[in-house]
């Protein structure tokens, strides 16, 4: 790409940005793990914003079981969010070789 173009280009891809970034700012994505005994939801930020456990989960003598539950639900929100933010911003990142996009 020529960097005078993208000079030239520049209020419109400061436009896109700001969309892209309101755009985020509103997308969630939920994983789930153990047959949906864990679901964890974040947002565009990656952020965990909710966890939802199913009480046959919660034993105290297997403490450890639901640890790795709970990061891999974590896990495959965060896949879901990546898959997303390719499908609706990918066509607009592409050709800038964004690693992952």
């Amino acid at each position: 790409m020529n960097p005078f173009e993208m000079i030239k280009n520049l209020g419109g891809l400061q436009s896109q940005l700001k969309e892209a970034q309101e755009k985020i700012a509103t997308l969630k994505a939920t994983g789930s793990s153990g047959g949906n005994m864990v679901q964890v939801t974040i947002n565009g930020k990656f952020e965990m914003t909710d966890i939802k456990l199913d009480p046959i989960c919660v034993d105290n003598r297997d403490v450890a079981m639901l640890q790795d539950l709970i990061i891999a639900a974590h896990h495959a929100a965060c896949e879901s969010m990546q898959e997303t933010f390719k499908a609706q911003f990918g066509p607009m990142l592409s050709g800038m070789n964004i690693p992952g996009m």
